[in-house]
């Protein structure tokens, strides 16, 4: 008879279990949900842009060179400074070629800094959690590659 209850007293630790894992910081659009002591241990470049700042837009084409190049060591992310909803955002992706993460809006993200006054903005997390930045202005694959202390690799 003890058996029939198994399932229930699975079922209820499993929910009681799931309740207790923190909630994602952010989401992004290609990856699903994320914190930041995931990211621990490893550069996290984070990227402000908006579709009206012509500085961002020119910085793309870096953004997305760095991310092919170094994305398997550093995580590039972008957030819209504008506050896109995920559908705006969706297709701001698209009509710019991003070929990174964009952070999402729908839930609201937890970033671990401001959003900042200027654009273009790039902070940099190291991987023991100091953020730096923001850096100002456009970025190179020569500037991110500094900021993160990586050596600069040949661009295809």
């Amino acid at each position: 008879m003890r058996c029939r209850f198994l399932p229930v007293v699975m079922l209820a630790t499993a929910v009681f279990l799931s309740a207790c894992q923190p909630a994602p910081d952010f989401h992004t659009d290609t990856d699903g949900s994320h914190s930041w002591q995931q990211l621990e241990g490893g550069y996290v470049v984070v990227n402000y842009f908006a579709e009206w700042c012509a500085p961002c837009l020119r910085e793309l084409p870096e953004l997305n060179e760095f991310h092919e190049l170094y994305g398997d060591q550093v995580t590039l992310l972008g957030v819209s400074f504008d506050g896109l909803n995920n559908d705006e955002l969706a297709a701001l992706r698209a009509e710019y070629d991003i070929q990174f993460p964009l952070i999402q809006n729908e839930p609201l993200p937890n970033l671990p800094f401001a959003q900042p006054n200027a654009l273009p903005a790039t902070f940099i997390v190291t991987p023991s959690g100091e953020i730096k930045g923001p850096l100002l202005g456009e970025q190179t694959l020569a500037s991110l590659a500094k900021a993160t202390g990586l050596k600069l690799k040949e661009a295809h």
